[in-house]
Formats: C-alpha cells, sequence, structure tokens
C-alpha cells in the first residue's frame, strides 16, 4: 500500500516521526518560551530565515510535535517519496494525540494511492482538502482529458501555496514543497530554496488566507472525490481494517531503526540547544503579509494578475536604488518588461540570479526566458546564471548527501526580492506569467535593513562566479550537450509563453 523509495533511506527516514520522544521534556519549555516572546512583542512578527534543506526540515518536524491544538497545512507538490510520507504519519501522529489537522493540496502534483489517501482522510482529527480536482485525486484519464479541452484556464490555474501554520502562532512559508529534493535529500537533484519562520503577530495573516481556500468552493474533501458514481469519477471505498493497517504501515516506516542515520540522531538530542540558538537570531519586526484569493482572478483567457503581484509590481515602483531577484524561472511578460525598464531609466540597478541550462528543472521554462535573455541584458539587467556544481552547495547539503559518489545536481528554487538593501519578499512567487496570472502565491514582505542585508549577502554569495554564470561575459548554454539545447530551441518556436 506504501511505496519505499530507496533515495532517502540510510540518511533521512525516521527523522519526522521521532522528535516527539526526543523532545517531549522541551516541549513545554519551549512553548513557554514562544508564549513569552510573542507576549513581549504585541505589534510585531518574529522572523528567522530557513536557507538550509536541512534546518527547514527539522522545523517543520518540531513544529509538528510541538503543536498542542491545530496544524494547518497548505502545498502544491506532496510527493510520496521519503519527506512526503514521513511528514503524513507525523501528521498522523499529531492527529493521534488530538491535534485537530487540516490539509490543501493541490491537485496537479499530489502523489499518494488513492486507498492511502482516503483512509488519512478518514482519521476523526485529519481533514483534507484537495484544490481544483481536475488532473488528479477522483479523476479518472479520460475526464482529465475533457476538463483540458473544455476548461483550458480552469486546469492550468493552481494553488501554489505553501504554508505550514501551528496553533495560530507559529508558521512557515517560502519555496519548499513535501518532496526530497527540496529538502536537499534527494541523491540526485536538490533545490536551493528559502523558507521563512514566523512567529506572533502576522501568523494571523496567513492562517487567514488559508481559511480562504479552505472555504473555497475550488477545494474538495476527499471524501467526496472517492465517492463517484459513472464513468467521470472514481469510486475507491476502505474498510475499517484497510484503514488500521495504512495507519500502522505508516507508523512502522517511520520507526524503522535501520534507517535511522547517527548524524540526525546526533541532531535530535541536540534540539534543545538549537532551538536555544535560533531563538537568539529571532528578528521582531514589520512584517507584510501577501496573498492571492482562491482562484486569482475572474479575467477570461490567461491574463489578469492577482493580488500578490500588484504588491510586488508596488515594491518595484518604490525602488529608488538596487532590485536584487533570485528566482528558478525567468519569463517576464510585457508588463514585467515595461515594470523594470521604468526602474532601470529611474536609475535601479536589476540584478538577478537565476537557473541555467545546465541546471534548470524546467526546460520549457527556460525556453521563455531564452527567447528574451538578450533583450534583458540590453535593457541592463544584470543576469547570473546558477551552476549545476556550484560551490555553496558544500555548505547548504546534508554531509549525507554530499558523500554519495555522484554528487547530486543543484538548482535555485528560491523566490526572493530585496529591494534597496531595506526591504525583502519571501515566499512562492517565480517571475514568470504563471504567477503573474494563473497560480495562486503567497509570501511575506520583511521591511527590516538587516535582514534584507542579510538575504541580499546569501543571494550575492550565489552569484559569484564559482556559483553562477555571468551572462554579459560568457555562454552558458555551451556547457549543456546539443541535444538539450535543440529541445529549448524548439519549445522556443511554440507559444507558450502565457503558460510558462
Amino acid at each position: 500500500m506504501l511505496k519505499k523509495l530507496p533515495c532517502l533511506v540510510g540518511a533521512l527516514s525516521i527523522c519526522l516521526c521521532t522528535f516527539a520522544g526526543a523532545l517531549a521534556f522541551a516541549a513545554d519549555q519551549a512553548s513557554t518560551f514562544i508564549a513569552v516572546q510573542i507576549a513581549a512583542h504585541p505589534n510585531k512578527t518574529g522572523v528567522y530565515v530557513l536557507d538550509k534543506g536541512e534546518d527547514a526540515l527539522i522545523a517543520r518536524s518540531w513544529l509538528a510535535d510541538y503543536a498542542k491544538q491545530t496544524i494547518e497545512v497548505q502545498y502544491f507538490i506532496w510527493s510520496n517519496d521519503n519527506i512526503g510520507t514521513l511528514a503524513s504519519e507525523a501528521l498522523l501522529r499529531a492527529a493521534g494525540r488530538g491535534v485537530k489537522v487540516r490539509v490543501i493540496v493541490d491537485d496537479l502534483l499530489i502523489k499518494a494511492p488513492d486507498q492511502t489517501l482516503l483512509a488519512l482522510a478518514l482519521h476523526p482529527n485529519i481533514d483534507i482538502k484537495i484544490y481544483n480536482p481536475q488532473h488528479s485525486v477522483g479523476v479518472p484519464f479520460h475526464k482529465r482529458l475533457l476538463n483540458i479541452v473544455t476548461d483550458f484556464r480552469g486546469v492550468n490555474q493552481r494553488m501554489h501555496d505553501k504554508t505550514f501554520i501551528v496553533d495560530g502562532a507559529i508558521a512557515i512559508t517560502g519555496g519548499r514543497n513535501m518532496a526530497t529534493e527540496y529538502f536537499d535529500y534527494n541523491h540526485s537533484y536538490n533545490f536551493r530554496d528559502r523558507d521563512v519562520l514566523l512567529l506572533g503577530k502576522d501568523v494571523a495573516l496567513i492562517e487567514s488566507s488559508f481559511n480562504r481556500f479552505w472555504k473555497s468552493p475550488l477545494s474538495a474533501k476527499v471524501e467526496n472525490l472517492y465517492g463517484g458514481i459513472g464513468i467521470f469519477q472514481k469510486n475507491v471505498q476502505v474498510e475499517d481494517t484497510q484503514v488500521k493497517q495504512t495507519y500502522q504501515s505508516l507508523h512502522d516506516y517511520a520507526q524503522s531503526k535501520t534507517n535511522f542515520s547517527a548524524h540526525l540522531r546526533n541532531m535530535i538530542s541536540n534540539i534543545p540547544n538549537t532551538f536555544n540558538a535560533i531563538s537568539k537570531q529571532i528578528i521582531w519586526t514589520e512584517v507584510s503579509v501577501i496573498s492571492d484569493l482562491p482562484g486569482k482572478n475572474t479575467v477570461a483567457g490567461l491574463d489578469g494578475g492577482g493580488q500578490s503581484t500588484l504588491a510586488l509590481v508596488k515594491l518595484v515602483n518604490e525602488a529608488q536604488k538596487q532590485i536584487i531577484i533570485q528566482s528558478p524561472y525567468l519569463v517576464m511578460s510585457d508588463k514585467a518588461v515595461s515594470l523594470f525598464q521604468s526602474a532601470i531609466k529611474r536609475g535601479v540597478k536589476v540584478y538577478i540570479n537565476t537557473n541555467s541550462l545546465a541546471a534548470t528543472d524546467n526546460i520549457q521554462a527556460f525556453s521563455g526566458y531564452r527567447n528574451q535573455r538578450e533583450q534583458l541584458l540590453r535593457m541592463g539587467v544584470h543576469i547570473y546564471e546558477y551552476k549545476p556544481n556550484p560551490l555553496i552547495k558544500k555548505q547548504l547539503i546534508a554531509a549525507s548527501v554530499l558523500a554519495e559518489k555522484r554528487s547530486p545536481k543543484f538548482a535555485i528554487h528560491a523566490k526572493t526580492m530585496v529591494i534597496d538593501s531595506e526591504t525583502v519578499f519571501i515566499g512562492t512567487f517565480n517571475f514568470d506569467p504563471r504567477s503573474e496570472n494563473l497560480n495562486t502565491e503567497i509570501g511575506v514582505v520583511i521591511h527590516n535593513p538587516d535582514l534584507a542585508k542579510t538575504v541580499e549577502s546569501a543571494i550575492k554569495t550565489d552569484m559569484l562566479p564559482e556559483n553562477s554564470w555571468n551572462t554579459a561575459t560568457d555562454n552558458p548554454d555551451q556547457y549543456v550537450s546539443l541535444t538539450k539545447r535543440s529541445k529549448v530551441r524548439f519549445l522556443q518556436m511554440l507559444p507558450l509563453k502565457a503558460l510558462l
């Protein structure tokens, strides 16, 4: 019933499920500390940037076991690899101790056996909804094809939000999905990503965004998607014995000590010290939450913008000196080109760090970027393309993964913008037409020069010659095969820009 993937065995496995026992002695102390800190900063939000995948994983792991009342989770991708399986078990275990768990996952890239997904949704303390279910959950293949033909815009409008909220007091948002490659534990391909952990005041705004999606007609309960009659909906049933077997299989998978590395044992035992160190680095400051409404917009076709788009346009228009962007995909719409042309004309320097053809996981998006790369350079945009084996990888990826005979590729997935070294945006918004017009997005704008400069420094490090190619002086495309370049040239001729 559960698919065990080997990519993480021996390196990660039960880290998401062992924190309850290992951290029980520290939970009350941490809870008290968090409550005191929030009370001491009633009109501000605590911010801590999660640059390393391992740190982002541990934060989520600890929060799943810290939760006392509620866990609310929202993701674009939820895989059935080790991370996805262990995350599911962590939520199941939290529900078992009485925590109310609500999960929203976009329908496009969710990977879960039908019976497992339904069994989890049937737990009395777990509710799971699927956003815009036209592709996968409960949808037979022929119905998916029909949806594409009859509602092309609708099937392309996805929920790209990524949030993890605990007890309405702590939240994580940013670029990471629920799969191994987003936490740097995949043995072949990983992402340089960025999340932000938030405490206090503005967590309520992230929770409000989650609730809008929860109440939206576009979000459907799993149980309702599997109870269909006829050819247009799957009929999936699970007996009580199957439900119990599913839960036990998840617990057994997570508790397998043969998959528990010594490295993670040490990290778990040092969590109290780690938490104390992190707590001292939390910055209490002013934060603005930007998020889209479910459905993004009501414009016909593939245009229309959204609340997140307007908020980022405002940031660009307010820039006086410098804009630094890190984005995995760079495909500017005509409006975006005009926006940055205006910024450059008023003296703003624009620097962008994006993926090279050698590093990217999405050659369709790269084809759109390649069509306009020369135009952007002529405009005066400084572009640095990430290398597939940057030197910085040694500082960001877990040592156990780097120890493999073949070092995994590394690519940008962080979505970040720094304005004038004073304000920083961290979220889910890619700088492409899909995020601009189709996908719902969420993120935070942090108004703090110290934090902005710290993130800016990290991006500038990623742009150094040992990590990225400067497209003004080099041709990064030359470092990939002729076959791959030919594929991109073919895609460049197709009218795909609005969908990229």
